[in-house]
């Protein structure tokens, strides 16, 4: 269960899972950090662990170059639409009591 880690374990995690789909892309630190605009410290950082926060901007860059990107739904799924949202749409019709007709 991810719950139990802390936020730094899990960017750690993440991290640590970066750097094994990079290195089987066969990217180099270097050659990722050209393509996404990442500096190679940061790529370093964040795949050893040390770096203690990558801002949104930072991880979307890294996961579109690799290809990762597309596992975005999966950590944010689209809500799913609610049943009620027709129901809404529809008009009330009041009908008078029996005493008004």
């Amino acid at each position: 269960m991810i719950a139990r880690y802390s936020d730094t374990e899990i960017i750690q995690m993440l991290g640590e899972r970066f750097r094994k789909y990079r290195i089987a892309l066969g990217l180099t630190q270097a050659a990722l950090s050209e393509k996404a605009g990442v500096s190679k410290m940061t790529i370093h950082k964040f795949e050893s662990g040390s770096a203690g926060n990558v801002s949104a901007q930072t991880l979307i860059s890294l996961l579109r170059y690799t290809g990762l990107i597309e596992n975005f739904n999966s950590l944010i799924p689209e809500v799913p639409e609610s049943p009620y949202s027709t129901i809404s749409n529809r008009k009330r019709v009041r009908h008078g009591s029996k005493a008004q007709q």
